[in-house]
C-alpha cells in the first residue's frame, strides 16, 4: 500500500521557510524548517494519521496504559521489522511515563510517519542547497537496513511499511530559504546493488534523493534478499581490506 504524497511537489515548490535561528545553513539545522513545513502539509491531507515518530510512540503508550513492560510496549508495533525501526531503545522505553514522554531525536528513523489501515509510511526529509555540490547526505545506517531486511525475511511479512525519501532543493533569499525542486523516491524502488555504503562514515548509506535510481520492479522480499546479498558481499570485501592493511603487516611482531 502506497500513501500518496505526490501533491507535495506542487505544494512545496516556490514556498519559503525562515532561515534557522542559529543562522546555520548546513546539515540538520538547515533541513529542520523544511521538515516541519512538510509535516504541516502532510497533516492537512492525513490530519488524524500523521505524526512525528516520537509523537506516535507517545500516543501508543498513552493509549495502552496496561502495556508497561518493554516487551509489551514493543509489541504494540508489529511486525518485528517495523517495531525495530520505530521503537526507541530498551532503557528509555522502560522509563517512559506520561510525565516523562519522548521528545524528538535527530537519529530517529523517521521524520514523519503516516499510519493508515495497519500500514505505516516512514518519511525522511532531506534538504540540499542549490549553491553547494557537496557529499551526498547520510540516508540510513546500512546495518539498520540489513537488520530490517532480516526481520522481514524471518517473519515473511512485507506489506506493513514503506520508506519514502523526500528531497528538497533550496536557495537562500534574504532571510528565507526558497524551495526550488522536490523529489520523492521510494526505498524499495532503488536497485539495492546501486546503493553506496560509506563504510568509513558509520556505515551510512548515502545518496542525493533527486538522482537516486528507481528502476527496481521486484517484490519487497526480493529487494530484501538482494540488499542483504549486496551488503554481505561488500562487508566481506571490507574485512579483507582491513585484514591486509591493519592485521597482516603487524602479526609478525606478535610472536
Amino acid at each position: 500500500m502506497n500513501i500518496n504524497i505526490n501533491h507535495l511537489k506542487r505544494d512545496l515548490i516556490g514556498t519559503t521557510v525562515p532561515v534557522p535561528t542559529s543562522g546555520t545553513l548546513s546539515g540538520h539545522a538547515a533541513g529542520e524548517p523544511f521538515d516541519k513545513h512538510v509535516y504541516s502539509l502532510i497533516k492537512k491531507s492525513y490530519p488524524d494519521q500523521t505524526y512525528r515518530q516520537f509523537e506516535y510512540l507517545n500516543k501508543l503508550y498513552t493509549d495502552n496504559p496496561r502495556s508497561v513492560t518493554v516487551a509489551d510496549r514493543f509489541d504494540l508495533i508489529s511486525p518485528p521489522s517495523l517495531s525495530y525501526l520505530i521503537n526507541r531503545g530498551k532503557d528509555v522505553t522502560k522509563t517512559w511515563t506520561k510525565l516523562r514522554q519522548f521528545t524528538e531525536k535527530q537519529n530517529d528513523t523517521a521524520d514523519i510517519v503516516i499510519v493508515k489501515d495497519n500500514f505505516l509510511n516512514i518519511i525522511d526529509v532531506k534538504t540540499f542547497s542549490i549553491e553547494k555540490h557537496g557529499q551526498a547526505p547520510n540516508i540510513i545506517s546500512a546495518v539498520k537496513l540489513a537488520k530490517m531486511c532480516s526481520l522481514m525475511l524471518e517473519s515473511g511479512i512485507y506489506n506493513s511499511l514503506d520508506i519514502t525519501y523526500l528531497g528538497i532543493t533550496w536557495k537562500l533569499e534574504g532571510k528565507d530559504l526558497r524551495c526550488t525542486e522536490v523529489s520523492i523516491k521510494e526505498l524499495f524502488k532503488v536497485n539495492p546493488e546501486l546503493l553506496y555504503i560509506n563504510w568509513a562514515a558509520a556505515m551510512q548509506i548515502q545518496f542525493h534523493v533527486e538522482s537516486i535510481d528507481q528502476s527496481f520492479t521486484g517484490t519487497v522480499e526480493e529487494w530484501c534478499r538482494l540488499y542483504l546479498r549486496t551488503f554481505v558481499r561488500q562487508a566481506k570485501a571490507r574485512v579483507i581490506v582491513m585484514t591486509n592493511k591493519f592485521v597482516t603487516p603487524f602479526e609478525k611482531f606478535l610472536d
